[in-house]
């Protein structure tokens, strides 16, 4: 029987992803260096709080981010935990409305202000729409925090992921990689040096435009951006093209002896096949699988 791998688009293996809050003017220099170096991020917006001075207008969103998915932030940027279920409902949606009104697309995605969900905000955003929540902790973090829990425990502990590149168990409480103040181009050189393709791996950056303003250190990820664009084994991806790509993939309905495929969605999926041969299956098509 074929043994049949997922890749990303193209063949590839790794996929990095950037993840940006709350709209500040800094965004205006932050999106030029992604479009510098042909970089896609993910960013999300309050369409609730209007503020000239630190704020970009809602009237040059549409244009700023052309080629960059946009996301929910809600409304008013809320600790969401705290409210009832009328308001966390009523932050997501508006915020959605909101946001598919200006842009033209649907949205699908969310940025949970103050990191703040559990699973009563989780399964309200759900019905709302959101297929994917990011929180604010990330995988350096924890790595740091599990570090300093062994020294004073009896023996190491163990965390799963230590490089903080795998993919997400739960989209809707997606943990970043790291923010870029965590290390960054630490992370970025270990992601680049990543050759084991029996596994997919996921680098994903996040943060806000206006801390490089204020710790003035643009530098960081423009050197990042700089070292880790034009690779041939990375796909560069949204948050919400890696989530439909997964769903892209679990919509394939293969024969019961693994040998062909049928794709019933429009757009392609990549397969590696017995570890050689890598296949596109097109939409609407059935591939035979050898």
């Amino acid at each position: 029987m074929n043994k049949i791998y997922k890749v990303f688009p193209g063949g590839k293996f790794k996929v990095l992803t950037f993840s940006y809050d709350d709209g500040k003017l800094e965004d205006r220099k932050l999106v030029s260096i992604f479009n510098k170096y042909n970089l896609k991020a993910t960013f999300n917006l309050d369409s609730g709080i209007i503020d000239p001075k630190i704020r970009i207008p809602q009237e040059e969103w549409l244009e700023l981010y052309k080629g960059h998915e946009i996301a929910v932030h809600t409304c008013t940027h809320p600790t969401m935990i705290r409210l009832n279920d009328y308001g966390i409902l009523r932050e997501i949606l508006e915020d959605k409305t909101n946001l598919e009104k200006i842009f033209k697309r649907p949205i699908y995605g969310l940025a949970y202000p103050n990191g703040s969900c559990d699973n009563r905000v989780i399964e309200i955003a759900k019905s709302a729409g959101i297929k994917y929540g990011r929180v604010v902790s990330d995988k350096y973090a924890a790595t740091k925090a599990a570090e300093e829990y062994a020294k004073s425990a009896d023996g190491p502990i163990l965390i799963g992921d230590e490089n903080g590149f795998c993919m997400p168990e739960d989209y809707m409480r997606w943990v970043p990689t790291c923010h870029h103040n965590h290390n960054l181009m630490e992370f970025g050189n270990k992601f680049m040096a990543l050759k084991k393709k029996q596994y997919l791996y996921m680098m994903y950056v996040w943060g806000h435009s206006f801390e490089f303003e204020r710790n003035n250190n643009w530098n960081v990820i423009e050197e990042f951006c700089e070292a880790i664009s034009n690779q041939d084994d990375i796909w560069y991806a949204t948050n919400l093209e890696i989530v439909e790509y997964n769903e892209l993939f679990d919509r394939l309905q293969f024969f019961a002896d693994n040998e062909y495929v049928y794709n019933p969605s429009v757009k392609s999926v990549w397969l590696m096949v017995n570890d050689k041969n890598l296949v596109e299956v097109k939409g609407g098509e059935t591939v035979k699988l050898s």
